[in-house]
């Protein structure tokens, strides 16, 4: 159930920039140079221009005709977008993985969430979120499906840290629990109903999930 890691120095460039996007250390409308990522990370530019439309994919970065590259700003309608656009492929995806889903497949999703559930920061806590996530949606077996739904989830990671204040306390997060009892006692449509609100919570709730993170 692991989601294979890209290893090329493009996938390194990639992963490299998307984290200090989404965590916000490189604040939108913030000019990414070629040249100054080709020397960071002892590249050419061709492994650089390739990582900046991988993020462009990813809604990170806009391209602009003359202008360069820039990291992508955001606001209330396309946080509601992404929210949408989630909770229908995070559903479609569950409705397919949910006959697949054995006992230690929820034992480890579980696990995950209690880790969540015990996150020091921020930061810990949308690691376990996302893998939550991932680990029930997975078995759906559908790649494409699962590529889709790992970029809107870098979106709503962003929207998270954008939102997020430096006094931090960790969630008890109801949804994933019942999302979890749901699946294990083959209520599907249930689980489906509860996955969706879930998700589409970031989409209701903009500036506000300081503190009340369980439902992203």
């Amino acid at each position: 159930m692991t989601q294979k890691t890209d290893t090329t120095v493009t996938g390194r460039i990639t992963r490299a920039l998307a984290d200090r996007i989404i965590a916000g250390e490189i604040a939108p409308g913030t000019k990414l140079r070629q040249d100054h990522f080709a020397e960071e990370f002892g590249a050419s530019h061709v492994p650089v221009r390739e990582a900046f439309r991988r993020l462009e994919a990813q809604g990170l970065v806009v391209s602009e005709p003359r202008r360069g590259v820039r990291v992508a700003s955001f606001d209330i309608a396309e946080v509601r977008e992404v929210a949408e656009m989630r909770a229908s492929l995070e559903v479609l995806a569950l409705r397919h993985a949910a006959p697949n889903l054995t006992s230690a497949i929820l034992d480890t999703a579980e696990d995950i969430n209690r880790a969540g559930e015990n996150a020091r920061d921020v930061r810990e806590w949308e690691d376990a979120n996302k893998a939550f996530h991932r680990i029930i949606l997975a078995p759906c077996s559908m790649p494409r499906l699962m590529a889709s739904i790992d970029d809107l989830h870098a979106a709503s990671a962003r929207f998270l840290f954008s939102g997020f204040r430096m006094e931090w306390e960790a969630p008890t997060d109801q949804d994933h629990r019942a999302i979890l009892r749901a699946l294990r006692e083959h209520q599907f449509d249930v689980a489906a109903a509860t996955l969706a609100r879930h998700v589409k919570w970031i989409g209701t709730k903009p500036g506000k999930n300081s503190r009340k993170l369980s439902a992203i």
